[in-house]
């Protein structure tokens, strides 16, 4: 509670600066929202040339989309600000976070907090809102209560991400477009459907680095779809438990990288 306390406290901070200016702020939060939109316009295009992808409807295509980007986004405000981590290592600024009375991981996460990246957010769940309104699904209560589950638990398999390719940076100091490759690289893959992918690349976003976790799995039970490699349903509700291993796991790489810094020197 600390930790949260000690985020929300550097969190406010900068939004507090960033809404002196507002419409500046307005503007940045308007073009956030339309440059990710180009995304979903690109998938509509693409139906407007075909009835389905990969066997999947506009609708059902949206639904992918919609939930990974609202996950996504989730963790683009929250941690956003760890992709500097790199920069931070090369020019010794990070120094000023390890002398402080908070954890680092804290400080780095809130540091500038963006709150522009709002749009990302906002964008995917009008996509998302959508989608239900034209998906004729057989709701039960096992499906009502995935879906925010899905939401959360791919927002925090995201972070694990995050952190990871944060820690990583730690070595590599200039990693910041291959932490990049999975993160939005990973969002990307997730807006469109499994069956449009080589089965050895859905085992792999499976079982090795887990972002089918994030929406497919749980998204095609909510669809009645099976997954295309053969693995149970139940796993679908499994997202809880993979998110909180990635955390773990992150946890431990963060930990690693921190003891590894010897600053610049400087």
């Amino acid at each position: 509670m600390g930790s949260v306390r000690v985020y929300g406290l550097i969190a406010a901070m900068w939004i507090r600066s960033t809404l002196v200016y507002r419409t500046s702020f307005a503007a940045a939060v308007l073009t956030n929202f339309l440059v990710t939109a180009l995304d979903f316009v690109v998938i509509w295009m693409m139906f407007s040339q075909a009835t389905s992808i990969g066997g999947y409807s506009f609708a059902e295509t949206a639904f992918l989309y919609g939930t990974a980007s609202v996950s996504f986004g989730i963790t683009a405000l929250l941690l956003g600000s760890v992709d500097d981590l790199g920069l931070r290592v090369r020019d010794g600024s990070l120094d000023a976070f390890l002398v402080r009375p908070a954890p680092v991981l804290v400080q780095v996460a809130a540091d500038r907090f963006g709150l522009r990246r709002l749009g990302r957010f906002l964008q995917g769940a009008l996509v998302l809102g959508w989608s239900l309104t034209r998906l004729d699904l057989d709701w039960t209560l096992a499906k009502l209560l995935l879906l925010p589950v899905m939401l959360l638990s791919g927002a925090a398999i995201f972070g694990a991400v995050y952190v990871a390719g944060a820690a990583f940076q730690f070595w590599a100091q200039d990693a910041a477009e291959a932490q990049s490759a999975f993160t939005f690289g990973g969002l990307t893959l997730l807006q469109y459907p499994p069956t449009v992918f080589a089965r050895d690349f859905v085992i792999g976003v499976t079982f090795v680095v887990p972002l089918a976790f994030v929406n497919w799995l749980p998204a095609l039970y909510v669809l009645g779809r099976p997954y295309p490699i053969g693995l149970p349903w139940w796993l679908a509700f499994t997202p809880p438990l993979v998110a909180a291993g990635s955390c773990a796991l992150a946890g431990l790489a963060w930990r690693a990288g921190v003891r590894s810094y010897r600053s610049t020197g400087s």
